[in-house]
């Protein structure tokens, strides 16, 4: 076996009438991987998860595990799971017959279903709830009892269709942490389908971000965080400061011309591939430094934008500043707050500065080593 490709889905092309919503999408996941499909509502992440586990039929395109065809199996001969979003339990049977469920229409002994049942009670943290109906247990506890429940026919891949999303916040951060660590413990195969960026950035090994029925970028979540492919990815992925910047490449570094907005500055190139002249630059609020209008600015390795404090409130951890810079707002987190009105520099570290040519431009071959993740990212690397 091949575990670089245990469940490999090959050119899967998936619509619902004449709307396609898949469209000759690929991917491969390793044995014992925990993959998240990342992506807004629409995306086709939740369309490619009930693709996977046989509830959509694909136009084109082949869906294997271990080596086997199971593009045309019905579900429950693809060795897989599934966790709904809403649960899905019995409401008339007890927690141990919910777990149950699946092994008795597998016809085994009784013996061995409670066995099995008593053994996943223990590790799901459900001991002495086996009498109880899922009227009388909270969130959390019912959605490990549908863990419990699809990991009782033991599965080869484990898919996961927002599993969280019902739960509060405080809940959330707990089961989150509950599923990554038995998921590892087990070292099953797991597919996670999520809208929400932290959740697949602290579950998974691999996180796969999707837009309209294609793959935007897949990779580790450093990799995704700190090296976007594209403005789509960047934006998700937090990035949804923009402003418009104008220069040069040349030797290996990209000269930001002045304007109105920003002060001139000179950047790291690092080998990505960038035409000189209009480029859209993104960033976080948390990647930057808020300083005044008077501070002498850097030479290197920094882009200063120029404007003035709108408004500031206290989410939480930092000041979050609204700064009108020409016609935009842009949001910059600060460790103390600034006065309404006050002018000031958003100074923005080469390492948190993504920079792409601006929509509709064509980049020409790169001359030195191309970037496997195909981002035009403007970056210092951290290697801490």
């Amino acid at each position: 076996m091949d575990e670089s490709g245990f469940l490999s889905i090959e050119d899967i092309s998936v619509g619902y009438g004449s709307t396609p919503v898949l469209k000759g999408l690929d991917l491969s996941i390793r044995k014992g991987e925990f993959v998240a499909l990342l992506g807004a509502s629409g995306c086709g992440k939740t369309t490619l998860l009930r693709t996977i586990a046989g509830f959509a039929k694909p136009s084109s395109g082949s869906i294997r595990v271990d080596g086997r065809d199971v593009t045309t199996m019905p579900p429950d001969r693809r060795g897989m799971a599934l966790v709904f979003q809403s649960y899905a339990l019995w409401p008339h049977m007890t927690v141990a017959q919910n777990i149950g469920y699946g092994l008795k229409l597998r016809g085994l002994p009784r013996a061995d279903i409670a066995r099995r049942v008593e053994d996943l009670q223990g590790l799901l943290g459900l001991s002495g709830l086996g009498q109880r109906k899922p009227g009388a247990l909270s969130g959390g506890q019912r959605q490990r009892v549908a863990l419990g429940r699809a990991l009782a026919v033991d599965p080869a891949i484990l898919l996961l269709d927002e599993p969280l999303s019902n739960l509060d916040a405080r809940i959330r951060l707990k089961v989150r942490h509950d599923i990554t660590a038995l998921q590892k413990r087990l070292g099953i195969t797991a597919v996670h389908v999520t809208h929400d960026r932290e959740e697949a950035m602290v579950m998974a090994d691999r996180i796969v971000i999707m837009d309209a029925g294609t793959i935007a970028q897949q990779g580790t979540p450093e990799e995704v965080f700190n090296r976007p492919a594209s403005p789509f990815v960047a934006a998700f992925m937090g990035a949804e400061n923009v402003v418009a910047l104008h220069g040069s490449v040349k030797g290996g570094k990209v000269a930001i011309e002045a304007s109105a907005i920003n002060a001139p500055a000179v950047l790291p190139l690092e080998g990505r591939s960038l035409i000189g002249g209009a480029f859209e630059a993104r960033f976080r609020s948390e990647g930057v430094e808020l300083i005044a209008h008077d501070a002498p600015p850097l030479a290197e390795d920094a882009l200063d934008l120029i404007g003035h404090v709108e408004a500031a409130s206290y989410p939480g951890g930092a000041w979050r500043h609204s700064v009108r810079v020409g016609d935009d707002i842009l949001l910059a987190d600060a460790a103390e707050p600034h006065a309404q009105g006050q002018v000031v520099r958003i100074r923005i570290p080469a390492r948190n500065l993504f920079i792409f040519d601006f929509p509709g431009r064509i980049a020409p071959p790169s001359q030195s080593s191309p970037n496997p993740m195909g981002a035009v990212r403007v970056a210092e690397e951290s290697h801490a």
